[in-house]
């Protein structure tokens, strides 16, 4: 293992911001401050202003002696406190954050971010060896969408599944208040983890030991991007919801795609805008939503009768920074980012974190009577376990085309805290 070495860090966030990302920040400070400053290796802490955007152009602000209480405050806040970017960088533009590193004597690489921020900090280590330059890289998980490989979940994830969760239940309660179809639309290109976190909004049917096909609360039905799309089978699904009860409650995937891997949203949408990488925008768009929308009221309008009320909604953003963070969520990402400065500590050249679940978390699914207490713990993975790669749900986790299994509920219902009870008449 490398021995320690003297220079400064520089500390950014990539990616879409979270509601916890700001905790992994704070832990990362936190733990240099314990370890290498206290130890006199690393004499500034020095945060990239928009991540590798902010560090290319010389834009950092000072961490070093931070107030704790700023700290503190710092950490309970939503969003990217220095702010963020969607910059994917190639190597051309790696080198130039290479040369930025050397121009601060920045011997301490920290990226708190999803698969890209991973694969960023994999090639600036592999540049810097091939240079002979001493640069230490660590990588800090993050994404709401749940999709880096190695880890049982990704900080971000729990508050974005909490947002979902109790979304839904109030939109639920609002559907059998004024019946109609309604179509919720959530986060999730490739990974269906979010969107499937609708599911806990069905507190009802935590009474079967299986979950029916037809549930008695909403959604009725949960369409993930795992699962293959077909049109006509939407359809039907929803008529008999539908036909039965008078009201129907959906959720779906942004990133729904067809047996060909095609997107739903690109099939639907018109004229749609495409992002950077070529990408029909969904996040950003109530599109997909609405199209599915007149899809059913096309479908399930009688011959001479009225088409039925369907609404929809994309949550888009919204659910990614709400102010109501999961209390498991920000206490492993504050402990992600200072397990960063660990392994720094350590003499670790580079890796990046991952969270282990190493008590299930059974008792929360039983209302916390019986079974066993959630518990977690950090461990090194490598950057190229984790680099440009992206983690799907587990089949296990599915329940046919259109829901989630117990194993899913099981497995989120613990790290998104308590929920509100309701009644029905």
């Amino acid at each position: 293992m490398p021995e320690l070495i003297r220079g400064n860090a520089v500390i950014g966030q990539s990616g879409g911001p979270t509601a916890v990302i700001n905790q992994s920040l704070v832990g990362v400070v936190e733990g240099i401050r314990l370890g290498l400053h206290a130890a006199g290796y690393i004499s500034r802490i020095l945060g990239m202003r928009h991540g590798v955007k902010g560090l290319t152009k010389g834009d950092l602000i000072d961490l070093t002696d931070t107030d704790q209480d700023r700290l503190d405050r710092l950490a309970l806040t939503p969003s990217a406190a220095l702010g963020s970017t969607r910059d994917k960088p190639d190597t051309a533009y790696c080198e130039r954050v290479l040369d930025a590193c050397r121009a601060q004597d920045a011997r301490y690489f920290f990226y708190i971010g999803g698969n890209d921020s991973s694969d960023t900090c994999r090639i600036v280590r592999e540049m810097a060896v091939r240079s002979n330059y001493d640069l230490r890289c660590f990588h800090v998980p993050k994404t709401v969408d749940n999709d880096l490989l190695e880890n049982d979940h990704t900080p971000g994830f729990p508050s974005a599944a909490r947002f979902v969760a109790m979304a839904c239940m109030a939109d639920f309660m609002d559907n059998i208040s004024l019946p109609g179809i309604k179509i919720n639309v959530v986060m999730g290109r490739h990974a269906g983890f979010l969107t499937a976190a609708s599911a806990l909004a069905r507190r009802r049917d935590r009474e079967f030991d299986e979950v029916p096909s037809h549930t008695t609360d909403g959604p009725q039905l949960i369409y993930c991007p795992e699962v293959a799309f077909d049109l006509d089978r939407f359809v039907a699904d929803v008529e008999s919801i539908y036909s039965v009860k008078g009201r129907c409650h959906v959720v779906v995937s942004e990133g729904i795609s067809d047996k060909e891997g095609r997107a739903i949203g690109a099939t639907l949408i018109k004229n749609a805008q495409v992002d950077a990488h070529g990408n029909v925008q969904l996040s950003g768009s109530g599109a997909l939503g609405d199209q599915l929308g007149d899809l059913l009221k096309e479908k399930l309008t009688p011959v001479g009768g009225k088409p039925p009320r369907v609404r929809a909604d994309t949550f888009g953003y919204v659910q990614r920074c709400w102010p109501d963070a999961s209390i498991i969520d920000r206490i492993e990402a504050r402990r992600s980012g200072r397990f960063a400065a660990m392994l720094a500590l350590q003499g670790h050249a580079d890796g990046s974190v991952a969270i282990v679940r190493t008590g299930s978390g059974s008792a929360a699914f039983m209302g916390e009577r019986e079974g066993e207490a959630y518990h977690s713990e950090f461990k090194r993975v490598d950057l190229s376990a984790v680099a440009a790669k992206t983690r799907h749900m587990p089949r296990e986790f599915l329940s046919g085309h259109n829901n989630v299994s117990k194993k899913f509920i099981e497995y989120c219902l613990p790290l998104v805290g308590d929920l509100p009870g309701f009644e029905r008449l």
